[in-house]
């Protein structure tokens, strides 16, 4: 099947990355002259891993490529997929500005019958919007289908290729056929492929991003409670996981989430509720409990030192908002690391990706460490933000040799805490005694 990607960036290139690898012909389309020209040279403008080797075998055999004629793109494909960002306006609501002015080129370009799906997070109703685009700006037959994505940064292709579930919205029966052939080689295995109308299809995404974000939010508040009340989260969680009826999925406290999709999302649909004269105020009060648990980390730091922390280095261990990425958008560490910055403090930071990106957010008010070891040579204290795998079993005896004391504020608990007061740490985490 002949695919345009409408959007080069996240979900447009491992979208499109996967279509090609079952066979299809892809062409990924970006108004990025610069982004395009450097996945020409295969060069990835993102960290995911496995893309790009993925992108790289595509290109090769010819069944992916990229440009920024997005006439020629759409011309020659059957589906077109609208992947480009929704970013969020003042008020939290999502900005679809991109979205409609990409259906109206799509509109535009169009010679024959189009089937246009939204793969972008867009409001409910927004497939209304670009059916009503596209039938003022084209004579030719089209379709529009709502088709959100449920990639998790880090884990995005095999999300892709082995689906807990496909959701197409659509109200027509033969789109749904050509949909549902699209995704059978990655249903083989008995992922349903959900079929409903394109304003439930918005919905679902939503809801289900802010389900989740619910569930971190909740396991915070429980965290933070615990620590007053000598209780340890990890028993609590263990005791509610293990319930059948509510599971282990999501139930890790930590120092809130970050990300592209749930701040915006849960933002998004709070003002949709608003808009629409029906309060969300659960997803509300997620939001609030999200941005307060930025905060605990660095209070637990500066009640320590009696908030005395001019001159102090702080050696930071992770600053993407998730392992496996390099992401930055609203990540916990931001928030961290500029209060650290206000009280005089110095940091010197080790992400295993994102060190490139975090220079973008801190410039030169931070240093940069090649590796994890090197942030700590002289610091007073180490601050554990981001969970990356390589974090969790470090050689502590070379850890205390570094550092000036051995003093750890564990903002995703990836150590056990008896181990770190037997090894003769100092040690602060979120919610254990």
């Amino acid at each position: 099947m002949r695919i345009c990607m409408m959007g080069a960036g996240y979900v447009g290139l491992v979208t499109g990355a996967c279509f090609a690898e079952s066979g299809n012909d892809v062409i990924c389309v970006d108004i990025d002259t610069e982004r395009i020209a450097m996945l020409k040279r295969g060069k990835m403008p993102i960290y995911e891993p496995g893309l790009a080797e993925l992108v790289q075998r595509n290109v090769e055999e010819g069944r992916l490529e990229f440009t920024s004629d997005a006439d020629k793109a759409i011309k020659r494909s059957l589906v077109i997929y609208i992947a480009v960002g929704t970013p969020p306006r003042e008020d939290g609501s999502a900005d679809l500005r991109g979205v409609l002015e990409v259906a109206k080129g799509i509109g535009e370009a169009m010679d024959s019958y189009k089937i246009v799906v939204t793969k972008s997070t867009v409001p409910v109703g927004t497939a209304d919007k670009i059916h009503k685009i596209l039938g003022q700006t084209t004579k030719f037959q089209f379709d529009v289908v709502s088709n959100p994505e449920f990639l998790k940064e880090g884990a995005a292709i095999d999300d892709f290729m082995k689906p807990d579930r496909v959701v197409i919205g659509t109200d027509d029966v033969r789109v749904a056929e050509i949909m549902k052939e699209l995704y059978s080689p990655f249903c083989r295995t008995g992922a349903p492929i959900l079929l409903m109308d394109p304003r439930s299809a918005e919905m679902t995404k939503y809801a289900a991003n802010s389900m989740l974000a619910t569930r971190i939010s909740f396991m915070n508040e429980i965290a933070n409670l615990c620590d007053r009340l000598n209780v340890n989260i990890d028993m609590v969680r263990q005791g509610m996981g293990t319930d059948s009826r509510i599971g282990s999925s999501f139930l890790f406290p930590g120092i809130g989430y970050g990300g592209s999709c749930f701040p915006k999302d849960i933002r998004a649909l709070v003002e949709l509720g608003r808009k629409y004269e029906y309060p969300l105020r659960i997803l509300k009060c997620v939001d609030d409990v999200n941005r307060d648990q930025k905060e605990v980390l660095y209070q637990k730091v500066n009640q320590y030192y009696g908030g005395k922390l001019r001159g102090k280095t702080f050696a930071v261990w992770g600053l993407s908002f998730k392992p496996r990425t390099d992401d930055m958008r609203e990540a916990p560490s931001i928030t961290v690391i500029n209060h650290l910055l206000k009280k005089g403090a110095k940091v010197k930071a080790h992400d295993p990706q994102a060190n490139g990106a975090a220079e973008r957010v801190f410039g030169k008010r931070i240093k940069y460490a090649a590796t994890s070891y090197d942030a700590l040579a002289g610091a007073d204290a180490l601050l554990i933000i981001t969970e990356w795998n390589q974090f969790r079993e470090p050689d502590f005896d070379k850890m205390k040799e570094l550092m000036k004391a051995p003093v750890i504020f564990d903002g995703r608990n990836i150590f056990n805490p008896k181990k770190m007061r037997a090894g003769g740490f100092e040690y602060l985490s979120i919610g254990r005694p």
